[in-house]
């Protein structure tokens, strides 16, 4: 394309070009998508990748030393490089039935959206960039993520990063939904597990007296009670919670999850700082043990919403009439950020049922997705997006 403007026009032809592998693309996303891939049990999901690359003749296809796996689409001139990621792991254990359902409209299953189809999509991408004569002047990096959600704390793209010594111009960060999702910042946040257990010495025939999950809950009101300001935007997330085993036992251990997510990171800090206070004060006063345990943290940043890589986002997003959708991440988006490298998140299709195990995508829009994807990689290697 010999510039930005037509390039925006090429779009819509490409989106009805980009229907001709549904087959290929499905049946990538359901092959993937039928392999268990816990965090930190990626393995065998990543094999099946790098089994993809090595057909479609990549160079350097290969698994890290932190578990990723990394493929290299050698460009013309290779003076620069633009990754790809998509982070391979799920929230789904390996007991989990991952049988995909596929209708003529639909696929359901655990994992398909978070994220089988980024996946599968990183897979079949050099297919389809070889058969519609796509080339560019820059590598493309394509990088299976590993150890990237929960207690993985992006482990898995950290090492990635830490180890690469090619130059990476860009980044794109590829979620399997929402169709429209552009993030290019990464807010604060601090993620954590509060666990409160009764004392082997309880006396059992009182009646009632002590609870792992009232304790818990006295925790819980607390965090509630905390003074959160509204600027910068603050939020204290309690995502999960469980404890006990019947309902006439008491319950001996109780364990809460939750998140805190800002736009400062002095107030990410000093809200961990009063969470610690509040975790020593109902331990101390109930004689309860009550642990605290920190084990992922974000750093607030990104890049200007006026960056170039954005606004070329945005203007492939207009011409294939996508209705931008503006939102922090703190997923690899922020290690990305870390390491100064432009970045940003785009979504492939529409979903729903999210984290559940009938979580659903939609096939048709992920044409227009794959072409929003595309569009965005042939703007960055023409050197818009800098």
């Amino acid at each position: 394309m010999k510039n930005l403007e037509s390039l925006k026009k090429e779009l819509p032809e490409l989106e009805k070009k980009l229907k001709k592998y549904r087959e290929v693309l499905l049946a990538n996303l359901v092959m993937l998508g039928e392999i268990p891939s816990p965090t930190f049990k990626e393995q065998n999901r990543i094999k099946f990748i790098l089994n993809r690359f090595d057909e479609a003749g990549l160079t350097d296809s290969s698994m890290d030393g932190g578990g990723n796996g990394i493929g290299v689409l050698s460009g013309k001139t290779g003076d620069k490089a633009i990754l790809l990621n998509a982070h391979a792991d799920t929230i789904f254990s390996e007991k989990t039935d991952h049988t995909m359902q596929v209708s003529e409209d639909t696929i359901t299953g655990p994992g398909v959206a978070d994220n089988s189809l980024g996946l599968a999509t990183l897979a079949t991408l050099p297919y389809i960039l070889e058969d519609l004569g796509i080339e560019l002047d820059s590598d493309l990096v394509l990088l299976c993520g590993a150890k990237s959600l929960g207690r993985g704390n992006l482990e898995g793209i950290r090492f990635f990063l830490e180890n690469n010594t090619m130059k990476i111009s860009s980044a794109i960060c590829i979620e399997g939904i929402q169709l429209g999702r552009l993030s290019y910042s990464s807010l604060g946040m601090l993620r954590g597990e509060i666990t409160c257990s009764v004392p082997e010495s309880y006396d059992w025939s009182r009646f009632g007296d002590a609870s792992a999950i009232l304790t818990l809950n006295e925790i819980i009101n607390k965090l509630n009670d905390m003074r959160l300001p509204r600027r910068p935007r603050t939020s204290i997330v309690m995502g999960s919670i469980s404890g006990g085993t019947s309902f006439n036992t008491i319950a001996r251990d109780a364990t809460l999850g939750f998140e805190v997510r800002s736009e400062s990171q002095e107030v990410v800090e000093n809200a961990g700082n009063t969470i610690n206070d509040i975790v020593m004060e109902v331990s101390s006063r109930t004689g309860d043990r009550v642990e605290l345990d920190i084990f992922a943290k974000r750093t607030p940043g990104g890049i200007p919403y006026a960056h170039p890589l954005t606004n070329c986002a945005r203007s492939v997003m207009e011409s294939l009439d996508i209705e931008p959708r503006l939102a922090p991440s703190i997923s690899e988006l922020s290690a990305l950020i870390d390491e100064n490298i432009p970045a940003l998140t785009l979504g492939i299709t529409k979903g729903e049922s999210t984290f559940k195990t009938n979580e659903t995508i939609e096939i048709e829009p992920i044409y227009k997705g794959l072409a929003q994807l595309i569009g965005t990689i042939i703007a960055a290697d023409g050197g818009y997006c800098e």
